[in-house]
């Protein structure tokens, strides 16, 4: 098993990575000294559950924990407000108390929308995180919640840290190609922003990380967290530093909300978003090779590249100026200074995105 710790002094937490770990859940929340007098909510989604549900239950009832259990529709549509009431409702006719847990047994969505209720229910109760994805090794981590409101992605949040993350890999056998695919997007970009060696790792490895190879995904995985671990260690609120993990979301976050949450995984939304961010890099004289050496990188873990013809550049603008990174008619955008590294960018003009949208619709082969 691999164990990264995530440094926030009286809130810091261990991250659990291995094989077979889910059905010694039990065993961990009394580890962390989990209240077995209480009622736990497990909240899970309904394609996640028919895999992984029993086996969870199972172990912490065994343990001596009563259960209380949420089962959400699958997909981006499920972070919403009335989905989040309807779990608050679970909650609540439940019994949780003060020395209660939510358990998110799920991907990014499903810790999201969990982290959020635990983070809200009697103005924050325990929270522990179970991910069932490739893509929750960065959203699991970190302490950021929300939910999305029609007009913007995670416009309503809050930061609540779990008491820990139980990565079980053998939960990731259930994901189908295109999950995988999305998933990797989140790696890759660990190694895009701070670790040129990895980036170029993930590239030379994609065949074993998409074939699921247990080894190469445990690697893969444990310096993903890592990175990113020690990004949320030195800034943990998004003061300044932890903003370069947002590589690709302005683009990204506004391509999901223009589609719908659904037609794009987050993954893949954020895979074309780092192509426009290294064609920003470029516009901005910053190497003429990072779109290259980027887009080769996400198309060998089988990620799109090219923004579709039917968004429009209207609506994603539109978008983007809901994005908690727009300020004052200019955009904050997390530009790459080269592969490994990155910049916070601010004051970027609204004409030059619009420019880096339509380069990217044509796949980066006219420069701006």
């Amino acid at each position: 098993m691999r164990t990264v710790h995530v440094d926030l002094g009286e809130r810091s937490y261990p991250i659990y990575i291995g094989s077979g770990l889910l059905p010694q859940a039990g065993a961990y929340l009394i580890k962390h000294g989990l209240s077995a007098k209480s009622p736990h909510l497990i909240v899970t989604d309904d394609k996640v559950a028919p895999h992984h549900l029993d086996v969870l239950k199972s172990s912490l009832e065994e343990a001596g924990f009563r259960l209380v259990v949420s089962v959400v529709k699958s997909g981006e549509g499920s972070k919403s407000l009335q989905v989040f009431e309807e779990v608050m409702t679970s909650a609540i006719q439940g019994g949780l108390d003060r020395n209660s847990s939510v358990i998110a047994l799920g991907g990014g969505v499903v810790g999201d929308l969990a982290g959020f209720v635990a983070a809200t229910y009697m103005r924050g109760i325990a929270f522990i995180q179970m991910p069932t994805t490739i893509l929750a090794h960065d959203s699991s981590v970190g302490g950021k919640v929300a939910v999305n409101h029609p007009l913007a992605k995670n416009m309503i949040g809050a930061f609540h840290q779990p008491e820990f993350v139980l990565y079980d890999l053998n939960t990731l056998m259930t994901l189908p190609p295109r999950e995988v695919s999305a998933g990797l997007a989140e790696m890759v970009k660990h190694g895009l922003i701070r670790d040129a060696a990895f980036a170029y790792w993930c590239k030379d490895h994609a065949a074993d990380l998409l074939a699921l190879d247990l080894d190469a995904l445990g690697y893969g995985l444990e310096r993903g967290v890592a990175i990113k671990a020690d990004v949320v260690s030195q800034d943990e609120r998004e003061g300044g530093l932890r903003a370069i993990l947002n590589l690709g979301h302005t683009i990204g976050h506004a391509i999901e909300a223009v589609a719908g949450y659904g037609e794009f995984l987050h993954g893949e939304a954020i895979s074309i978003g780092m192509a426009g961010s290294a064609l920003l890099a470029e516009a901005l004289g910053r190497g003429g090779e990072l779109h290259k050496e980027t887009t080769a990188m996400l198309k060998a873990l089988n990620l799109p590249v090219v923004l579709p013809d039917h968004l429009s550049e209207d609506d994603l603008m539109a978008a983007m100026m809901h994005d908690k990174k727009f300020k004052e008619n200019t955009m904050v955008f997390i530009v790459p200074d080269a592969i490994g590294a990155v910049s916070i960018v601010k004051d970027i003009p609204q004409q030059l995105v619009r420019d880096i949208l339509k380069q990217l619709r044509k796949g980066g082969e006219t420069h701006v």
